[in-house]
């Protein structure tokens, strides 16, 4: 016996989750939501995702300072984490998000692009933690950060 069989087994694993990753990110990244924020996927990586929001007028909370609503910047984060779970999982799995905090650290500056990093840090059986940044010209310098908890959901037994 040459072992070359789980050398085989592993090489289609890691193949099958790569194109799980590919998929779900084409699909997340199209969502109708992310789609009319004009929310773009920059890069996804096992457990990691960079997105970026360009500024656009629609997303201005205050007219008069031309600064992006918190809420823009709360539903991007909890995409972004969701993108980061979504990347980090073998295959297709339900999640949904059971808790998100966002700490702000100051308004973004109005015009300017902001950028959304998240990271899917620990998977149990049935809940997920991610955290993620907000950030324009230099992530140390955030607009804001969050930790979420998600939690997977299956279907309901009658």
């Amino acid at each position: 016996m040459t072992g070359g069989g789980g050398l085989r087994e592993a090489s289609a694993m890691a193949e099958i989750q790569e194109n799980w990753r590919s998929i779900m990110a084409v699909a997340m990244g199209k969502t109708p939501f992310i789609v009319s924020l004009g929310g773009e996927i920059v890069e996804v990586s096992p457990a990691r995702v960079l997105m970026r929001l360009p500024y656009a007028e629609k997303l201005v909370g205050d007219p008069d300072t031309g600064v992006v609503h918190g809420g823009v910047i709360t539903a991007m984060l909890d995409h972004s984490c969701g993108l980061a779970i979504g990347s980090a999982l073998k295959g297709p799995a339900p999640y949904v998000t059971l808790d998100l905090r966002i700490d702000y650290m100051k308004p973004a500056r109005p015009r300017a692009d902001i950028m959304f990093e998240a990271e899917c840090l620990k998977i149990t059986h049935e809940i997920i933690f991610a955290r993620g940044l907000a950030f324009q010209d230099n992530r140390d310098d955030f607009i804001a950060r969050s930790t979420g908890t998600f939690m997977f959901s299956r279907p309901q037994t009658a």
